[in-house]
């Protein structure tokens, strides 16, 4: 079991840690931002495969942001995962 903890750029979000068990994400926590949308992506992406998050969350923005907590969420999971 891998515990990252990440720190995600403009955002509301101040810290993001997450595990992964090989390359399966098996818990998420977002600390800051919007409480009820972060629970909202935890309980949609644990037990989910990396690049599965990844493919489906990457490159969403937020508002006038070129990024959201999705997107930063996907990027500290492809900073982190296991090369196989």
């Amino acid at each position: 079991m891998k515990k990252v903890s990440y720190k995600p750029e403009q955002v509301c979000a101040k810290e993001i840690n997450f595990e992964l068990d090989g390359n399966v994400v098996t818990d998420v926590e977002f600390v800051g931002g919007c409480p009820g949308n972060a629970l909202g992506l935890v309980n949609l992406v644990k037990g989910m495969e990396v690049n599965d998050v990844v493919e489906k969350l990457q490159g969403i923005s937020c508002k006038h942001r070129k990024t959201s907590c999705p997107d930063q969420l996907a990027k500290a999971l492809l900073a982190n995962i296991d090369q196989e």
